[in-house]
């Protein structure tokens, strides 16, 4: 099996969290030995909530042989003081099923959105393999953001007699929070557990509900009243040992109470060879939150009252309507998203970059992600255990993924519209942080140069994409009115770069020209001037200044290697700091404050070769708007990143930052180096970590200008790191997990062979230099399916949807 897209097995699989669940719609993780954990169902990450809640098999006969069908539990677990709610590791793990028999070996492959888990014990006449997986069909949102999940049990006789077995799912009332009416009871298949609301927590309210696709299975949903932890798993166990018959205290359902949890059972028999599938269905509805999140602008009425509602609650009326919408589609939507992940797979391309593209698009379906009741999408930066990592949709961050604007066109042009809109003030000042629920904003805070201007051209990205003109005409006055505001603010004499101090992705302000803002400025002047040209109007004010910052550019900002910074604090519009200035996260202290009067101001990277440093040089690529600077000087810029950031081993290397990310004998792409000297005292605040987002987006950029060995290289070393046996292969992170810069990675597709569909012209772009034959994943605002050569002879064919295009 390759190392790369193929089976995470030998230890490789004990980090693995596998996200299930819709598009803003909350998550179950499925782990790389089948267990389900990471349970966030609430409007935000709980990635501690380990509820007690398993599958199990029974093999009936004299000795009844059960086991939860799980693989070992991982030695990490065994120690984990996080890991229980009554003292973790000091308490022994009480209150886990650590205990409880299970499979004695086990293996995890991944085919997104199907994470597969094949389990093996040779004390057993049977082999098992689980498929967990929720609906992922590209511009279906409605179906790819549902509260859903399936895990598919396949069981195999690999005996020479009959075996007679069970099959059987349980699960604590989780749901409950201690106030308020908590109950169990069954359901058409299975059972839900539920929470009412509670006195002025209407957030309380909740429900989750299992079933299976066999008739008439054996559910109990009056467990042995008892400490949970110890009585009533002591009779829950002598239920399963004997494939589902009640144990002593037990009730069928009938009566007044409700138990602490619920099983269902289904029984089956299994010819010698013969194999038979348990599909089990899972659903959740939590139709409120307690999430709020920003600050309103003052005008706006009751925001304080406001709280996040999920996007499904506007289009379900309780969990029975889920229940019945996930029964009835249940084999459509998995066909039409097998369709997705087959054509996906079928792509040729390099197992590391199939594997790094996939990986990533697990972030749609984290706690990460959120979605209101009018679909819009808002998100966190990443996901921290019990909350979410930096609020707001940062624009600055999200600059850089590129899955959801081509899977889920719809959902990326929601976020211009909610940038343009509630995010932008009279004057063009954007807010680089939207609240929650997504209300009109304060401006009390900088802008973010990198995330306003991006945004520009991320427009005339949506437009190439949709080939919506009516849309973009729809946008465009606020469009303009955000660029201007940034050619004010920060480039005041029209020198076509940013000069003023700017503030960006990094937390801090860059102070004089630099290429990284100053390239996504001078993308954002192309896209205006193109936009304008579709509108009709006048464009030649941004096309002009294009030209003049281009110029400057490469004349002022490149060293003959690379691009770098003209750092400048004198002879600025800009107030200069203080002592004990404090702005966001740039302080100064005394001791800084005499660094600042011989340097100038802090984090900045002068001569440094920054990993980022023509971002907008990526974007362009990206967003199909081109080459908005020398082709030659970008890609030496590229080479000199590889060359200077490049790490085979960071054991000797010197990081007083973030260093979880990358460290000791692992690979990575650096933030910045200088190879010229001149690193500052205090320099750039992240320049020693690495960040796998930038990673992607140098090695895709790479691939753009044809250095293929180099960019496979940088995603190899990413990937290596995330191997599953020291971090989670399928959750990549910087400031939380499934951070969503590291969607960047979806780049990677397109740029290996310059697949690029534009539905304005209609036309199908790629490398001249492309194979004779080759298929490709591709996807449009209409249409999924395979782009490539036959025989040398272009083709698009639409799995799903249509594609019309001709080849350019």
């Amino acid at each position: 099996m390759n190392k790369y897209n193929g089976t995470y097995e030998n230890g490789r699989h004990e980090r693995i969290v596998y996200p299930l669940g819709g598009i803003g719609a909350g998550m179950l993780g499925l782990e790389g030995t089948g267990a389900l954990s990471h349970v966030s169902l609430r409007g935000k990450p709980d990635l501690h909530n380990q509820p007690f809640l398993f599958s199990t098999v029974t093999v009936l006969g004299d000795k009844p042989e059960a086991r939860v069908l799980e693989g070992p539990v991982p030695s990490w677990k065994i120690f984990d003081a996080r890991s229980g709610p009554h003292g973790g590791a000091a308490g022994g793990q009480n209150g886990r099923p650590y205990g409880l028999p299970r499979m004695q070996e086990c293996s995890f492959v991944s085919r997104f959105p199907f994470g597969h888990v094949r389990m093996d014990d040779d004390s057993l006449p049977i082999c098992v393999e689980l498929t967990g997986w929720g609906p992922f069909i590209p511009s279906d949102t409605a179906n790819s953001s549902l509260p859903v999940a399936g895990l598919e049990y396949t069981f195999r006789n690999e005996s020479g007699t009959t075996v007679d077995m069970a099959y059987g799912f349980h699960a604590y009332n989780f749901m409950s929070l201690g106030e308020g009416g908590a109950e169990v009871r069954r359901t058409e298949g299975g059972f839900a557990l539920s929470q009412a609301p509670a006195e002025g927590k209407m957030w309380f309210e909740g429900a989750f509900s299992a079933a299976v696709d066999r008739p008439d299975p054996v559910v109990h949903t009056k467990w042995f009243r008892g400490p949970i932890w110890f009585d009533a798993l002591t009779m829950l166990w002598k239920s399963i040992e004997a494939g589902g018959s009640l144990a002593y205290g037990e009730q069928e359902d009938g009566g007044e109470r409700s138990g602490p949890g619920g099983s269902l059972y289904v029984r089956l028999r299994l010819q010698p060879g013969e194999e038979q599938r348990i599909r089990l269905r899972l659903c959740w509805y939590v139709p409120w939150t307690d999430q709020r999140h920003g600050q309103a602008r003052p005008d706006v009425e009751g925001f304080e009252d406001m709280t996040h509602q999920p996007w499904y609650a506007g289009k379900f009326a309780g969990i029975g309507e889920v229940e019945a919408y996930w029964r009835d589609r249940y084999d459509e939507l998995r066909g039409r998203t097998e369709l997705f992940s087959d054509s996906l797979y079928s792509s040729d391309v390099p197992d590391e970059i199939l594997e790094a593209v996939a990986g990533n698009l697990t972030i749609l379906k984290s706690p990460t992600v959120m979605r209101q009741p009018d679909g819009r999408l808002w998100a966190w930066e990443g996901s921290f255990d019990t909350e979410g990592s930096c609020y707001g949709t940062c624009t600055h961050v999200w600059n850089y993924a590129q899955g959801l604007p081509h899977l889920f066109s719809e959902l990326e042009r929601g976020m211009r519209e909610s940038e343009l809109n509630e995010g932008q003030d009279e004057t063009g000042h954007q807010a680089f942080r939207l609240p929650l629920p997504i209300v009109p904003t304060v401006h009390n805070y900088y802008a973010a140069a990198d995330g306003q201007l991006g945004g520009v051209m991320k427009v005339y990205r949506e437009w190439r994409i949709s080939g919506d003109l009516e849309w973009l005409r729809s946008v465009w006055a606020q469009v303009k009115l955000s660029l201007h505001y940034c050619m004010e603010a920060w480039d005041p004499d029209r020198l076509g770069v940013l000069v003023e101090p700017h503030h960006n992705t990094y937390d801090i302000e860059f102070w004089g020209p630099d290429p990284m803002c100053s390239s996504i400025y001078i993308g954002a002047l192309k896209a205006a001037s193109l936009m304008c040209e579709a509108l009709g109007q006048d464009g030649s004010v941004y096309k002009e200044l294009y030209e003049k910052g281009r110029a400057y550019m490469e004349v002022e900002l490149f060293n003959g290697e690379y691009f770098e910074q003209r750092t400048t604090w004198e002879g600025l519009r800009a107030e200069l700091p203080s002592l004990g200035h404090d702005a966001g996260n740039v302080q100064y202290s005394e001791d800084a404050y005499e660094i600042f009067k011989r340097e100038g101001p802090k984090y900045q990277y002068g001569t440094g070769c920054l990993a980022d440093g023509l971002l907008g040089a990526w974007l362009a690529a990206v967003c199909g708007l081109g080459d908005i600077l020398d082709p030659e000087k970008v890609k030496s810029h590229l080479l000199s990143v590889y060359k200077y950031n490049f790490r085979k081993d960071l054991s000797q290397h010197v990081n007083p930052q973030r260093p979880g990310f990358a460290l000791g004998g692992e690979s990575g792409l650096l933030l910045c180096t200088w190879p010229r000297g001149g690193e500052p005292t205090l320099p750039l605040q992240y320049s020693h970590e690495v960040w796998s987002g930038i990673e992607y987006q140098v090695a895709s950029h790479l691939l753009v200008t044809g250095a293929r060995d180099e960019a496979l290289a940088i995603v190899r070393a990413c990937r290596d790191r995330f191997d599953g046996r020291v971090r989670n292969p399928f959750a990549e992170y910087e400031c939380g997990l499934w951070y969503g810069r590291a969607m960047s990675s979806y780049a990677l597709l397109g740029a290996y062979y310059g697949l690029r569909y534009d539905a304005v012209e209609q036309k199908l772009y790629m490398n001249r230099d492309t194979p004779e034959d080759f298929r490709c994943f591709i996807a449009t605002a209409t249409g999924f399916g395979t782009a490539g050569r036959k025989n040398g002879v272009p083709f698009v064919e639409a799995a799903e949807g249509t594609i019309e295009a001709a080849f350019a």
